[in-house]
């Protein structure tokens, strides 16, 4: 049991945060010092809650990226009565290390074959020898043998690489189309898998249910119990023989053994869900060449000779040698531990599993996949862990820590009173025997007796000390994340999941977000000459059709099909598959074009600059180079255009008119695309592949081809998500690297601004405009941004910033690999799971699996729930503690006996913990939820309302137990049975009734702040099968486990008698729904005074 160091804070739910004793910042300049009223007191605590506290350890508003030492404190702090079952969801400190550690060992195996083969290579050299390497080995039907492939890319042997002939010789031996890639043939695919093994790797089985049971009973309370019980066993068989005797220990045993079994079993199907959730991030769909055409796979289902596109943000899916690239960069950080990006070429032509494109273009073939890489080995030698804990998880280890501190002394002084009772000849059997008399009392009975204290002092503390508090958010992050994959809404994080309750803002991008992602070219300019209908080819110049459908071709990362009579398959993002398929109208043949000329270099679209080119060598030896992208960008560069008739024409005359057009298309809400091209001289470009990789592809004195205007409609629905955004307090604003034009009118269109008159600067502004500004002055017109156009990804991590430094909670939604330190960022990062890449998704909490705005919001509805199932759960929980710990304290010190005995308080504790967790840490998300502000990350778990509906539960059960206790004989007419049994019939009502008050609670504790209690509850399955399972059992337990109770059988009439008790609590919980509350937390009134004092003292 971990020592407790105390928790005053408002963050464990009871107390305010100002109790932690740093000091008060002024709430505005020039503030009045020493003026204590009221409002200087609130307003000084509502600046104290947005402060981290520097004395509570389960102070952490954010576990993101939170440093080890703080998240050992709190584990240090809390009193823990099963550690490893209560750390069981947390992040294990010591295997993270551990984990690293094994990193590092596989990472430093690899750079020392390297540097041996280096320094054996440089031998070579030095002394003219040359390099022998082993002829290839056939394997079955291949040319190459599996240890070969394995050793040329773990090994990194260019020589070995020249010698089979570089990558068209390891294709030819794989019998793979470098063009082509492997066939579509599943046969042919499983006898690559058989031969070169599949793309996967061994996993660490997880925990089976005996596991789950082994580590269910390593509770210190139920240990202590469990031995109790066979001490109360063996005396009980000694003492009353074996007829009678057995029934005391036994009851406890099975009780006990009961507690282990739901809860294992609780426990067991969440670790079952997380590790489907497990299974689903992992499985990466990625492109691969089949037969000629793109098609997505998963990345398990990967072969040795597949060829596979490489694009900025990929993950490198197996070991492989490029075929070909431009200006291809690999962060190798994650295999090699070094941050340093790895230009790749002919020259390096190795690629590592697991890492990162930082940059550029390419295309590799795969040589290694699975066990035979050095990634596959790491991810087998390091189990994957759920380990994360999230700020509520802490915050609850807090409460429990405070309660299960209160609960521990209570049992102690119940021991105390008992014990003495016990010993000084004061307690009575229930027919009136003195239990214990000096010198009289044989030693086997007396320690029987004392036991018997012993153990409901312990079942107290039990009880007492709510161990599934702090579990309970996992099993409702757990329940939320299955139910947010059918929101198309995969959770990386689990944090993440319970932070969206509290969003203030999401950022979101444009397109494929508020948008359907469907592109299509619905408008464009050749020349001056706009073209009706955008794909008659009849309207353009030859000349001019084949200068754009050669740029079109060859500068794409897209991809154009042709099966022999099928339809055109075209692949690629939907801005280029918009422009390929428009090209295609035109009568563009891809593959003829492509064929034509020899691309010399690629500059790669980049985001920052918006927009990207290609030199190409035509077979007349002339060089074009040509260049797309954002309209306004490529039109600043372009000197000349080409008119409808192809005859080149000066541009600075007819700038204006190009830049009107671009308005237009754009206030139609149109994204804008320049097509344009230049010659260039051949020997200006640079021979060698070195110089060629470094050379900045000349970007001026362009000729303008054309300007298309594509179309992407908004999602339907979009409006509404928007709308139902800010009715829950949520500002929704658009960060986008279209125009400003387009923003605007596409955030008309969505709702995100309301009117023209709404589109004005700060609340409208364009990136660069932003980014010229001051840090203080971002921080003061982030507030006021609704739209920002022309962003950097650069731009959308300073909006970010400055909205955190403003207070915010911020989620972000972001596709690119540029987007990732803005997804790092934010409170939230959520990517998107069809046009995201992988590094976007590694940077991202949550993954938006249809990349759909709308899906965004049902995040935050199930965030909000998260945070409202946790208080339904304590409010419950604390009600039951309440309750039962003041029945008992009360009965034991003023009559020396409890009514509730060890047996009943732990069916009340398995009531009380898992079912009542499992119950409502499972209500499904209500549409009041997003009636609500945002959830304050420091505002008291325990609200006034709370406090209202407890306080007045709790006190109701123990108005009424207490006069059934003391004054039950004569209210139920038992005076004519003798005194055994008047006492056993009054203690089973008690406990009848109180199992009978804690079922009709739960419906109370699902709306804490609704009048109808019973609203949905027929749609919760669980919620009504968990009341129906512990009414039967109740009934059972009354009706025939009398003897393991220490209950007797009640007639109809006192069956009834508990139902009207237990039923006055649903009339009485409408009644306090009426009492109002302050607003201002119950802790702040019993900090003020402290404050004062301490404000006066410091004066």
């Amino acid at each position: 049991m971990a020592a407790s160091r105390g928790s005053s804070s408002s963050t464990n739910g009871l107390l305010p945060a100002s109790l932690s004793g740093r000091p008060h910042p002024d709430m505005e300049a020039g503030a009045r010092v020493g003026l204590e009223t009221e409002f200087d007191d609130d307003a000084a605590a509502a600046a104290a809650n947005d402060v981290p506290s520097t004395t509570d350890p389960f102070d952490i508003a954010n576990t993101k990226n939170a440093p080890p030492e703080t998240l050992r404190r709190w584990r240090q702090a809390a009193l823990v009565l099963n550690a490893s079952r209560r750390f069981r969801y947390t992040m294990d400190l010591k295997k993270e290390e551990e984990k690293e550690n094994r990193r590092r060992m596989i990472r430093s195996h690899a750079q020392v074959i390297r540097a041996a083969l280096l320094f054996r290579l440089a031998g070579e050299r030095e002394h003219g020898l040359g390099t022998t390497v082993a002829p290839p080995t056939s394997s079955g039907d291949y040319g190459i043998a599996l240890e070969q492939l394995v050793s040329l890319t773990r090994e990194n042997n260019i020589n070995a690489l020249q010698q089979y002939g570089g990558a068209k010789g390891i294709s030819a031996l794989l019998k793979t189309n470098l063009e082509k890639g492997v066939d579509e043939d599943e046969m042919d695919v499983e006898r690559r898998k058989n031969v070169f093994g599949s793309n996967t790797y061994p996993r660490k089985k997880g925990r089976s249910f005996l596991g789950f049971l082994w580590e269910a009973w390593q509770d210190l309370t139920l240990i202590i119990l469990i031995i109790a019980a066979v001490v109360s066993l063996v005396l009980g068989i000694k003492t009353e023989g074996l007829a009678e005797g057995w029934y005391d220990g036994s009851s406890i045993f099975f009780a006990v053994f009961l507690v282990i079994v739901v809860t294992a079993i609780s426990d067991y199907r969440q670790s079952l869900q997380f590790q489907n959730l497990n299974a689903e991030k992992e499985n990466i769909q990625l492109e691969v060449m089949r037969g000629g055409r793109i098609v997505k796979i998963s990345i398990f289902d990967i072969v040795v000779g597949d060829v596979i596109p490489l694009r900025i943000g990929d993950q490198v899916p197996a070991d492989g040698i490029l075929v070909t690239g431009h200006s291809l960069a690999i962060d190798e950080s994650s295999m090699t531990g070094e941050s340093k990006i790895v230009h790749k070429d002919q020259k390096t032509p190795f690629l590592m599993s697991g890492c990162k494109v930082a940059d550029g273009v390419g295309t590799m073939l795969v040589t290694g996949v699975g066990i035979n890489t050095e990634w596959g080995l790491l991810m087998a030698s390091i189990s994957e862990d759920n380990g994360e804990e999230t700020p509520l998880q802490v915050r609850l280890n807090g409460v429990a820590t405070f309660i299960g501190i209160v609960g521990l002394s209570v049992a102690v002084l119940v021991l105390a009173v008992l014990w003495g009772r016990y010993f000084t000849g004061n307690s009575r059997d229930a027919d009136g025997t003195v239990q214990f008399k000096a010198g009289q009392t044989s030693t086997g009975k007396a320690i029987d007796g004392a036991v018997k204290v012993f153990t409901i002092a312990v079942t107290i503390v039990v009880v007492a000390v709510p161990e599934g508090l702090p579990l309970a958010v996992t099993l409702t992050l757990a329940y939320s994340m299955k139910k947010m994959m059918a929101d198309k809404a995969l959770v990386r994080r689990l944090s993440a999941c319970e932070t969206m309750g509290s969003a203030t803002t999401i950022c979101s991008d444009k397109t494929g977000t508020l948008t359907l992602n469907q592109m299509t070219v619905v408008e464009a300019y050749v020349g001056k000459k706009k073209i009706n209908l955008p794909d008659d080819s009849s309207q353009l110049h030859p000349q001019v059709s084949t200068l754009l459908s050669e740029g079109i071709a060859q500068n794409t990362t897209g991809n154009v099909f042709e099966p022999k009579g099928g339809e055109v398959e075209i692949s690629g993002s939907p801005t280029e598959k918009a422009i390929l398929s428009w090209a295609v109208k035109l009568g563009m043949k891809f593959d003829v074009i492509r064929s034509e000329s020899t691309v010399l270099h690629v500059f790669p679209f980049n985001s920052e600059k918006k927009r990207g080119g290609v030199a190409l060598k035509q077979t007349d030896s002339k060089v074009h180079i040509h260049w797309k992208g954002a309209a306004e960008i490529v039109l600043a560069s372009c000197t000349e255009y080409l008119d409808s008739n192809g005859c080149s024409q000066n541009i600075n005359e007819d700038k204006d008119f190009f830049k009107a057009a671009i308005d237009d298309m754009a206030a139609s809400s149109l994204r804008c695309v320049a097509i344009a091209y230049r010659s260039y001289e051949l020997d200006k470009v640079p021979t060698e592949e070195e110089h060629l990789s470094q050379w900045a592809l000349p970007e001026d004195n362009l000729v303008l081809l054309g300007i298309i205007g594509i179309k992407d409609p908004c999602r339907p629905g979009v409006k509404d998500a928007v709308r139902l955004c800010t009715e829950a307090g949520v500002k929704v604003r658009m960060v986008t690297g279209d125009n400003l034009q387009t923003a605007k009118a596409i955030a008309i269109e969505c709702g995100i601004l309301l009117s023209l008159e709404d589109a004005t600067e700060p609340s409208i502004i364009e990136g660069k405009t932003f980014r010229a500004l001051s840090e203080k002055e971002r921080e003061q017109v982030a507030k006021m941004i609704t739209v920002m156009g022309r962003s950097s990804p650069n731009d959308k991590l300073l909006l970010v910033q400055a909205l955190r430094k403003g207070g915010d909670v911020v989620a972000v939604t972001g596709d690119g690999t540029n987007d990732a330190p803005a997804l790092h960022e934010a409170d939230i990062g959520l990517s998107m799971g069809i046009q995201g890449t992988e590094v976007a998704k590694e940077s991202s909490d949550i993954i938006i699996l249809d990349d759909n705005f709308a899906s965004v919001v049902k995040v935050v509805r199930w965030g909000r729930s998260v945070y409202a199932n946790i208080q339904k759960f304590i409010q419950f929980q604390l009600t039951v503690n309440v309750a039962a710990l003041v029945i008992n304290v009360v009965a034991a010190i003023s009559s020396g006996r409890v009514p509730l005995n060890a047996v009943q308080l732990l069916w009340v504790n398995l009531i009380m913990d898992t079912l009542g967790a499992l119950a409502l840490a499972t209500e499904p998300p209500t549409d009041n939820l997003m009636h609500r502000t945002p959830v304050g990350r420091r505002e008291p778990l325990i609200t006034n309302i709370m406090w209202r509906n407890l306080l007045i539960q709790a006190m109701y059960q123990v108005a009424v137990l207490l006069v059934l206790n003391f004054l039950g004989t004569s209210i139920l007419g038992l005076q004519n049975e003798t005194q055994k049994q008047a006492t056993s019939v009054k203690n089973t009502i008690i406990f009848n009734a109180f199992v009978f008050c804690q079922i009709f609670n739960e419906f109370n504790a699902r709306k804490p702040e609704e009048i109808n209690i019973f609203s949905g509850v027929t749609k919760n399955y669980l919620f009504m099968g968990i009341i129906g399972i512990t009414l039967v059992l109740q009934i059972l337990i009354i009706m025939f486990l009398g003897k393991f109770t220490k209950t007797v059988r009640l007639s109809w009439q006192q069956w009834l008698i508990c139902l009207g008790i237990a039923i006055v609590s649903w009339p009485l919980a409408v009644i306090g729904k009426l009492i109002p509350v302050s607003k201002t937390p119950l802790g702040e009134f019993f900090s003020r005074p402290i404050k004062r004092c301490r404000n006066s003292r410091n004066t």
